[in-house]
């Protein structure tokens, strides 16, 4: 699967559309739609399932040195405001500040980064390490290992300094149950 086909696919879903062109309205920094709502949508498109079948919800990434919860929160409520007809849940993240609260709620390290394509990095699934964003009048796609998964419905572990196999366990049989054609890469 070539770039161009799975933003086709992933663009399918009227809700990734509208995220990424409210990201960019917004201006927020490097800001992303990430992971699962992109990759799903393209899963359920090639199992012939209705498109958001299996999406809990849609990601969404920035950037800003400013890691006040304060500024994050206004984010958050800006986009919830701009977006709550669409009847589904958003959830976006300041990646600034993750290493702030990633360790407390996961019990795992989580260095700063230093970008949101850095968060994208580190993924629990590589198959999910994507992110679609407006550059001009078309789109950037960031997928450091390609569409290959993607294409070939496999799960793979994404081994980092966050990786947690009991988290990898519970995420890749959630989505075997949604998409019994998926290949699960065991963690080692």
């Amino acid at each position: 699967m070539t770039r161009d086909e799975f933003l086709a696919l992933a663009l399918r879903n009227p809700i990734n559309v509208t995220i990424v062109d409210e990201l960019a309205r917004l201006d927020l920094p490097d800001a992303w739609l990430v992971s699962g709502c992109l990759v799903q949508t393209v899963w359920n498109v090639l199992t012939g399932r209705t498109i958001d079948h299996g999406i809990a919800d849609y990601d969404a990434f920035y950037f800003d040195p400013d890691t006040s919860w304060e500024a994050e929160d206004a984010v958050i409520r800006k986009l919830h405001e701009r977006l709550a007809h669409l009847g589904f849940k958003i959830e976006i993240r300041n990646q600034a500040r993750v290493h702030l609260w990633y360790p407390k709620k996961h019990g795992l390290p989580y260095p700063p980064l230093r970008s949101s394509i850095e968060g994208i990095d580190r993924f629990l699934t590589q198959n999910t390490q994507i992110g679609v964003r407006r550059a001009g009048d078309g789109y950037e796609v960031y997928a450091p290992h390609g569409f290959g998964d993607v294409a070939g419905l496999i799960a793979r572990p994404n081994p980092g300094p966050n990786f947690s196999a009991a988290n990898y366990a519970v995420k890749a049989g959630r989505w075997k149950a949604l998409w019994p054609e998926l290949t699960v890469i065991a963690a080692e």
